[in-house]
């Protein structure tokens, strides 16, 4: 029992200091009509992440992302590479990347 609880004290203690960032995102191509937004949120919420996703007027999508920073850079690639079915990514641009001391938002959402 007490090895259990040292494990577990051990885990929270890690999963306590992991460094915690933030960064903006834009997606260049045909990322609009084709639920990018839709997977880029269910893939958000699938990593543990916070942030959110939004059609511009200009057919791009932008966004932000924050939680532990390799999960950060897994959605970084998965919207470089991956996005939604019928999307294609022509580029991805990210930006304004930041450590942050807490989360500035909580969830994933798609903003209008």
């Amino acid at each position: 029992m007490l090895l259990w609880v040292l494990i577990f004290c051990g885990f929270n203690f890690v999963m306590s200091e992991e460094k915690l960032i933030s960064v903006d995102f834009e997606i260049f191509g045909n990322v609009q009509g084709v639920c990018f937004r839709m997977y880029t949120e269910d893939q958000g919420r699938s990593l543990g992440l916070s942030g959110w996703v939004k059609n511009t007027r200009q057919g791009t999508v932008i966004g932000q992302i924050q939680g532990p920073a390799d999960r950060v850079n897994n959605m970084k690639l998965w919207l470089k590479n991956v996005g939604s079915p019928s999307s294609r990514i022509d580029r991805a641009v990210f930006s304004n990347e930041r450590d942050i001391s807490k989360l500035g938002i909580q969830g994933f959402s798609t903003r209008y």
